[in-house]
């Protein structure tokens, strides 16, 4: 009909006001949560730069091991394929000297991550594996004593284990344990204190 009025809504005042109240809360969580997700993605970046920085340089001079230099860089790349908490490189300042004699293979510990190491011909000469015997006085470097359990699968056990053994990797425990060691843990320091000093291939310490 001509000149009629639109019909008016038949919702009482306080509903309409109510839904508009209760829509702004729904946007307000939904706000809420997106940003949540935001942070949470975040966060991994972060989490991952902090294990980044924490990692301990260990520089090493291997310019006096002759002919088995190659292996020690070969030890070195070992390490830091197996551990998290420490990498190995050659440079300076160097806390870790090597070198190389007529002797047994031996490390001589002054600290964690720090001493000096020799390659010593009288093992090579009888077969042991080269770069197993760099990667294990490393190991002693990184803090860890002879393990004499006669096993290939451990590295420390040195020449308790079979002339013929070629593994020159860590197992789980040993590369566990240097990471513990580098965490920086009161009982990590303590740990150090106790396996401070000289090894040598051929006997126990």
């Amino acid at each position: 009909m001509a000149g009629a009025l639109a019909p008016r809504s038949c919702l009482p005042k306080e509903f309409v006001m109510l839904r508009r109240s209760a829509l702004r809360g729904v946007l307000g969580m939904l706000a809420a949560v997106l940003a949540a997700l935001g942070t949470q993605t975040v966060t991994p970046g972060v989490a991952a730069a902090d294990v980044s920085v924490a990692a301990r340089t260990v520089y090493y001079d291997a310019s006096r091991a002759g002919e088995f230099a190659t292996n020690f860089h070969q030890a070195a790349q070992i390490w830091n394929s197996s551990v998290r908490n420490v990498r190995l490189q050659a440079g300076s300042p160097a806390s870790v000297t090597i070198y190389v004699d007529s002797g047994w293979p031996r490390a001589q510990v002054t600290g964690l991550g720090a001493g000096r190491v020799w390659m010593g011909w009288q093992a090579v000469n009888q077969g042991y594996d080269r770069t197993r015997i760099a990667t294990h006085e490393l190991g002693h470097i990184l803090g860890l004593p002879d393990r004499r359990t006669g096993l290939c699968s451990d590295l420390m056990s040195g020449s308790s284990a079979p002339v013929s053994c070629r593994n020159a990797y860590p197992n789980a425990a040993e590369a566990a344990r240097v990471d513990a060691l580098f965490a920086g843990t009161a009982a990590a320091s303590r740990a150090v204190t106790a396996v401070a000093g000289g090894y040598t291939w051929s006997g126990a310490r």
